[in-house]
């Protein structure tokens, strides 16, 4: 069984776009933090842009060094040289998604209820299962509802896979999501500069809560 960090940066095209932050540049400053797992999403680029940014990436957290994910396409992982994807409920089954990675990829997948959750467990397929959204977020145009601190419990209940809480995480709720039984906390705009804060300082606040 894999063992997740208690931070798991997504670097979104979309937010970064929002934030103003190149997506090199968000890297470099998670790199430089220490984290060594992060997943890239982008739903909107060409599969060569995606390619080339994922290359990018992969120069920057190297292979056996860092683990980097892909978000949703997973025909993408092997050409640029991830260690694996992470699907939603709206992408391809898990089961399917296995297939196309082979036995040496990670899998993560997501869930936004016990059902859901349970039929991912069912499958197999997957290495880690995320849950959410745990709190209100903007970084999806069209949310699931909000499971809160008790459906993160609830699905702690239902597996024993790394478990990852995802949705409206900051530095002041991470560490309850990770008390109420997350292994690891996905965080988005969070990481981001806000409020006169830079994008070093946020992720050191991420950092400093969640030890």
């Amino acid at each position: 069984m894999i063992e997740l960090p208690r931070l798991y940066p997504i670097l979104d095209a979309e937010a970064l776009a929002r934030a103003e932050v190149p997506l090199a540049a968000a890297a470099r400053v998670l790199y430089d933090a220490g984290v060594r797992w992060v997943q890239y999403r982008d739903k909107r680029a060409s599969d060569a842009d995606f390619g080339k940014r994922l290359r990018d990436l992969r120069a920057i957290f190297p292979a056996g060094e860092a683990v980097l994910l892909v978000n949703d396409r997973v025909h993408l992982c092997a050409p640029a040289g991830a260690d694996g994807a992470h699907i939603g409920q709206e992408d391809m089954a898990p089961g399917e998604a296995r297939r196309i990675l082979g036995p040496h990829y990670l899998l993560g997948v997501s869930t936004h209820n016990p059902t859901q959750l349970s039929t991912a467990i069912a499958t197999g397929a997957a290495d880690y299962l995320a849950i959410g959204p745990v709190f209100a977020t903007g970084s999806k145009e069209n949310p699931d509802p909000v499971v809160g601190l008790e459906g993160v419990k609830a699905a702690r209940t239902l597996t024993r896979l790394p478990l990852v809480a995802i949705g409206g995480i900051t530095a002041g709720n991470a560490r309850a999501a990770i008390e109420a039984g997350a292994d690891a906390v996905a965080v988005i705009s969070g990481l981001l500069p806000q409020g006169g804060h830079e994008m070093p300082e946020r992720v050191r606040d991420f950092l400093a809560f969640l030890r």
